[in-house]
């Protein structure tokens, strides 16, 4: 039996909001859920000019500078590079029923939305969905073009939660991590994991 409480795949693309990636795989991490984490070249570029953190291009060597980070368990966190066809995630046999993609760029939510698969967050994507998973976007983006919502109409339409990166205020927030912590705990509601980062409404602050 696993020592793990779950498996999921989190991707992160090149779309602006690094920091909600880094606070939910803290919270992914804190649950007991192994992840298998999926990183672009733009994400890595993102994760420097946002949060100054410089993610290694090598999948061995991003592995070990997140699990050290982190603190996490040894093979708790898997990082998997684009073209690595043979990963666990490539094939619905194999792959977690659950995955998340925070946060989605517009361009990956319109390949997702026509079924390519031209790296492995897209192939993930489209593992989830063909085998009937849970699969989480959140796009963050403003405004949104009709492409871009009829990109997300369609996916809505197959079951995809779309989940925009749009913290609510009625929490009355101080501070930058409050916004982040509203969205990271509305994507633990979604994924069926404990959460008490984020007041519930009708319990906030007064």
């Amino acid at each position: 039996m696993s020592k793990f409480e779950k498996k999921i795949t989190l991707a992160i693309t090149g779309a602006s909001g690094s920091a909600y990636a880094l606070r939910l795989l803290e919270c992914l991490l804190s649950a007991n859920y192994q992840v298998y984490l999926l990183c672009s070249s733009a994400a890595r570029i993102v994760f420097d000019t946002e949060v100054g953190l410089k993610l290694p291009a090598s999948p061995d060597a991003a592995t070990k500078y997140l699990t050290e980070k982190f603190n996490a368990q040894p093979e708790q966190i898997t990082v998997f590079g684009k073209e690595q066809w043979f990963s666990p995630v490539a094939s619905g046999s194999a792959a977690p029923k659950q995955m998340i993609v925070c946060p989605c760029s517009t361009g990956t939510l319109a390949a997702i939305s026509q079924g390519m698969s031209d790296n492995l967050i897209e192939r993930a994507a489209d593992v989830v969905i063909k085998e009937r998973g849970q699969l989480i976007l959140v796009p963050r983006e403003t405004p949104f073009s009709t492409i871009h919502l009829q990109n997300m109409l369609t996916l809505s339409q197959m079951g995809v939660t779309i989940m925009p990166a749009a913290p609510g205020f009625y929490h009355k927030p101080k501070y930058i991590n409050d916004l982040i912590d509203f969205m990271v705990g509305r994507m633990l509601d979604h994924l069926g994991i404990k959460q008490d980062i984020m007041p519930r409404w009708g319990y906030s602050n007064n």
